[in-house]
């Protein structure tokens, strides 16, 4: 399984959803919380160039995931 790093802040709906959804589906992930995490945040927006979350990277991908796109995140994941 693809590992994911999901960008997230602590009071984001649609990252602890995002969250929720990799476990109930055994997905690895690391999750940086850019709300406190000031090199996080940096990554993020050199990444994105804005400040919305969640943002995910999946391993093998050069693009990112920008919100919870659940359609986007299956196909890249085989779920």
């Amino acid at each position: 399984m693809k590992k994911v790093k999901i960008f997230s802040t602590s009071t984001c709906m649609y990252c602890k959803m995002a969250k929720d959804y990799f476990t109930a589906n055994n997905v690895p992930f690391e999750e940086v919380n850019v709300g406190t995490d000031l090199a996080g945040r940096k990554e993020m927006l050199d990444l994105t160039g804005q400040m919305g979350v969640p943002v995910l990277m999946i391993e093998g991908e050069t693009q990112p995931i920008i919100g919870f796109d659940k359609p986007a995140i299956n196909k890249v994941l085989g779920l």
